[in-house]
């Protein structure tokens, strides 16, 4: 899981800034010296240590897929730059250890490509490193044959060695990463190399799905040489050689980043990656209020906007450029799994040690009527934490209702009375929590909910830090309730947020340090499970325990993505994917870089704009994939 802390507020926003005093690339320099370690001890012992081969089962039935749809346009057109916004700079271009767990990090994960991938609209597999795999008899191992073009962005070729230092890497203590330790000791057996482009992957145990297990990243060995205890801080800023179509270019810190797309990149030609990915640049600037983007982008500094929150689609587009048609609006229905917005409960807090006030709380939250008065109906209740995974789903799960009589009784309970103020007293100790939030728009909403909270006896203190601040709060666990979010698989994880492994402890996704024994029990049962019905009855008791437990509040889900672009951003007719979470994603490698930049028409609008000359007023609702419409 990774950290999205409400991705429908997240906006893609473009800037225009002078880039003079740019910061160096550490990639320049860390080839620099690559290239002059190549004499010496280091490089030499990576490029003349043994390599073993093994001999490829006869029985392998190699796959590949190039019969799906493709899904972009042939009107695309490359060139231009999308200016982004950041509302505040990362904390680490690394993608593991201590800090790296951001919302940027999707961006530099999005440019490491898998051995293969899922099509957003069939969801069957489709070839990305790999050109073709297998399934061993062992219902255990994955075969790859690996694309011979591949290249990392330093001109390397891709080979099976550097799946092979995959699990090198990602095991190593100097990464301070217990996740990967974890999952690529526990779950990943080997890497078995057959020549040196086709490679067997092992679980250490049958799965259902082994695709969606085994579908790992390589890493470059060439690059990091070596691992030791300065890892985290050798290669806080390095730019790390990907395979993805783009690679940080520029950055200063505090101000901006700068992707640069490769024009020579190896898969530009591949199937399912023609006529996507098509901007030459991607500018993320660091603005760090919504109101400030806002602002930015109704100058046209900015080339979208995300419109999710009500009051922007509702409200805010009644102004000129709106309504001279300059800048256009969509609502697109998707249909995929729904992240898990919610309230995060700190079970290591003494208030919340006790499962009664838990309850108490959570019914002292009015969900509803945040969503029918600050959101205006638009968003639907969350119910649980694991919504839209098919049949891996309980959905007769029913979040907990505001409702004061409730609160009353479970306090009473517990031996909880009202004070003169109207909050619940024990022993002197006033049930009031803080809630820790990272964005001004969620103020309203939690304004909401502290005024009802307070009608049912608990006080709730708001404090809002910059995004950055508030992760690193979260992740050292010293909060009590986390007003946030996690993005999604493409089936329930429970290890990582749930087990006790990963309680009473920074830097692991438990960060409601929830530690019980039969929890863990049935999720270390879900993942050593071979058989897929009994993993689909366990994912439904899980859910019903971790509900039971109460230690996260779940708020409301978005079943669409709505978005205000200036009209020189161009989509293709079908306007997005049925798993699309942002139609101007630069990045992603399945849903994202769909759409382009018209030269021609930012020109005319321009031109426009000074002449005063008025477009019609564009608004498109897509509902080709919104949940009970047929096709």
């Amino acid at each position: 899981m990774r950290l999205i802390q409400y991705r429908h507020l997240f906006v893609i926003v473009l800037v225009l800034i002078c880039c003079l005093g740019c910061d160096r690339p550490k990639n320049m320099d860390n080839k620099e010296n690559q290239e002059k370690n190549e004499t010496e001890s280091g490089s030499v012992a990576i490029s003349t240590r043994e390599r073993v081969y093994e001999k490829l089962p006869e029985n392998v039935h190699w796959l590949t897929n190039q019969a799906d749809p493709v899904f972009a346009s042939l009107d695309a057109q490359k060139g231009g730059t999308i200016r982004s916004a950041l509302l505040s700079f990362p904390m680490t271009f690394r993608v593991v250890g201590p800090d790296s767990n951001g919302s940027f990090r999707g961006a530099i994960l999005d440019n490491h490509l898998s051995l293969i991938n899922i099509h957003p609209n069939t969801k069957n597999i489709i070839p990305e490193l790999a050109t073709h795999w297998a399934f061993g008899d062992d219902k255990k191992t994955m075969y790859f044959k690996l694309d011979q073009d591949a290249k990392w962005s330093d001109g390397y070729p891709v080979t099976a060695w550097d799946f092979v230092y995959t699990l090198t890497f990602m095991r190593s203590e100097h990464i301070i990463a217990p996740w990967y330790n974890d999952y690529y000791s526990k779950e990943i057996e080997s890497v078995v190399v057959y020549d040196d482009y086709t490679i067997g992957v092992k679980s250490t145990k049958a799965v259902p799905d082994l695709n969606l297990k085994l579908g790992i990243s390589p890493i470059p060995e060439h690059f990091f040489n070596t691992l030791g205890p300065q890892f985290v801080q050798d290669y806080n800023w390095a730019i790390v050689p990907n395979t993805g179509a783009y690679q940080i270019d520029e950055f200063k810190k505090g101000r901006f980043i700068k992707f640069k797309r490769k024009h020579d990149w190896w898969a530009r030609e591949k199937k399912y990656f023609q006529n996507r990915l098509n901007v030459d640049y991607v500018l993320y600037t660091v603005i760090r209020a919504f109101n400030l983007q806002w602002e930015h982008f109704k100058k046209g500094r900015i080339d979208a906007f995300s419109l999710n929150l009500p009051k922007y689609w509702h409200d805010k587009t009644q102004t000129r450029v709106f309504e001279n048609g300059y800048v256009n609006r969509i609502w697109f229905y998707n249909d995929l799994q729904r992240p898990s917005r919610g309230m995060w409960l700190n079970l290591d807090k003494e208030i919340f040690k006790d499962k009664r006030l838990r309850y108490a709380f959570a019914h002292a939250m009015n969900i509803e009527k945040v969503i029918d008065k600050v959101l205006r109906g638009d968003y639907s209740r969350l119910s649980q934490p694991f919504f839209g995974y098919g049949k891996y789903t309980d959905y007769t799960i029913t979040p907990r209702a505001y409702d004061i009589k409730k609160v009353e009784s479970l306090m009473g309970d517990a031996g909880w009375k009202r004070g003169s103020d109207g909050i619940w007293l024990k022993g002197g100790k006033r049930f009031s929590v803080t809630i820790t939030y990272g964005f001004d728009e969620y103020m309203p909403q939690l304004v909401v909910l502290k005024e009802d909270a307070l009608k049912a006896g608990i006080q709730l203190d708001l404090e809002k830090l910059d995004s950055t601040a508030t992760f690193k709060k979260i992740l050292e666990k010293k909060h009590d309730v986390a007003w946030m979010g996690w993005s999604t698989n493409l089936r329930p994880s429970y290890w990582q947020g749930w087990h006790s492994d990963n309680a009473h402890k920074p830097q692991t996704n438990n960060i409601t340090n929830t530690d019980d024994p039969d929890l863990d029990a049935l999720i270390d049962q879900y993942r050593a499970s071979l058989d897929e019905q009994e993993r689909i009855d366990l994912s439904l008791v899980i859910q019903n325990k971790i509900h039971e437990i109460a230690a996260y509040v779940p708020t409301f889900m978005v079943p669409y993505v709505r978005t205000g672009f200036w009209r020189w951003l161009r989509l293709p007719s079908f306007h997005g994917t049925r798993m699309s979470e942002g139609l101007f994603d630069p990045f992603s490698s399945t849903v994202g870089g769909l759409f382009w930049i018209d030269k021609k028409i930012r020109e005319q609008t321009l031109d426009a704009m000074k002449k005063g000359i008025r477009f019609e007023p564009e608004i498109i609702v897509d509902e080709q994939f919104k949940i009970g419409v047929v096709n």
